[in-house]
């Protein structure tokens, strides 16, 4: 496998993070990818697959800490096998614990399956016998700590309480946005987890590591000076949003936009961005439910915007809408396809409306 890429998807819990914690200890080129159960795992998976499609390279598909249906595990299989026929080299493997996996795993040789360990353990067990795993002194006792919260040992005191200070790191970790940021998101929280590592051994570990949560958040953040934590992830949300600039702008009537989706705290962030990209006339987020939040900087009537394609309304500057029949995605490529085609369409149907810029 050391000459392939990884794709590694787990779940956005602390088992999850921690099972791609494990994996960067290993030699290989790693992609990670996080989902929830439901529709989201469907769409990532697909996201993987038209991924490895688009590079011309063996590639290994590793899915930890997510059970497959019956019938994602089927469909799987077969792209996978598909994609091998067309002199594609993929594998496949899934190290999982949760028992409603049990048809696949007897089923399916690349479905490992075993409720008695956490999917992280199941991950270092198996990394350090096939991964050729370089293991950093701290990494066992994580592990256990890990194992003991997931499978709720409370009866393990020490690593029970520990695994809970850990399992609320991750958990309140929201900052940064999984489908907008994917790569940074998951920098995030695997490098709090990171830094977590660091406190095992102290007197009083889950104590101090509770006492220490805020000031981790903001050493990731901060840049040069030391600010609020709202200041400084908005600073940096901004700079994420400036890199994504060429797939994520929008045209309407002249104007050009800029899409971001579940990003929310418009305002601020919104704001932020326009002062610092002034080529842009407006930014508009989409929420998960579909509402749309408009912001300008005196350069367009954002409720005339609104107005056109949700029916919505505002302030020139600010304003607002929901789209009816908005359906929601996991990927942002899809959420950009469905405001694209209410753009093309009020494009052509609306009438030639002068948007008056404010002096």
């Amino acid at each position: 496998m050391n000459n392939k890429t990884v794709h590694h998807l787990s779940h956005t819990d602390l088992d999850g993070y921690s099972c791609q914690l494990i994996m960067k200890y290993t030699p290989y080129s790693l992609l990670n990818y996080n989902a929830n159960y439901g529709a989201e795992v469907k769409q990532t998976l697909e996201l993987i697959l038209q991924n490895i499609s688009n590079e011309n390279k063996s590639a290994t598909i590793l899915i930890t800490d997510l059970n497959l249906t019956a019938d994602e595990s089927r469909w799987l299989n077969t792209e996978v096998l598909k994609m091998n026929e067309n002199k594609k080299d993929i594998t496949l493997l899934l190290l999982d614990h949760h028992g409603t996996g049990e048809d696949s795993a007897q089923k399916y040789e690349w479905y490992f399956l075993d409720t008695q360990r956490c999917a992280t353990k199941i991950t270092y067990d198996y990394a350090r016998e096939h991964f050729e795993l370089n293991e950093p002194e701290w990494m066992e006792k994580f592990v256990n700590i890990v194992n003991a919260v997931d499978l709720w040992k409370m009866n393990e005191r020490e690593n029970f309480e520990y695994g809970k200070v850990c399992m609320r790191l991750i958990s309140e970790a929201r900052e940064l946005n999984k489908i907008m940021f994917p790569k940074a998101d998951n920098n995030y929280k695997i490098s709090l987890l990171h830094e977590a590592t660091k406190y095992i051994d102290k007197t009083d570990a889950p104590i101090v590591l509770d006492d220490s949560i805020h000031m981790l958040k903001k050493s990731f953040f901060k840049i040069d000076v030391n600010d609020t934590i709202d200041n400084l992830s908005t600073k940096f949300i901004v700079s994420l949003l400036g890199e994504a600039r060429r797939d994520k702008t929008i045209y309407y009537k002249g104007y050009k936009g800029f899409l971001s989706y579940g990003v929310g705290n418009t305002s601020i962030v919104g704001n932020g961005f326009l002062l610092t990209y002034p080529e842009y006339d407006f930014i508009v987020d989409v929420s998960y439910r579909g509402t749309l939040s408009i912001r300008a900087n005196n350069s367009v009537n954002v409720a005339l915007i609104s107005k056109e394609w949700t029916g919505g309304g505002g302030h020139p500057n600010a304003a607002g809408g929901r789209i009816i029949g908005f359906k929601e995605q996991y990927r942002y490529d899809l959420v950009k396809q469905q405001l694209e085609k209410i753009i093309n369409e009020k494009e052509a149907t609306a009438g030639e409306l002068e948007y008056k810029k404010e002096a």
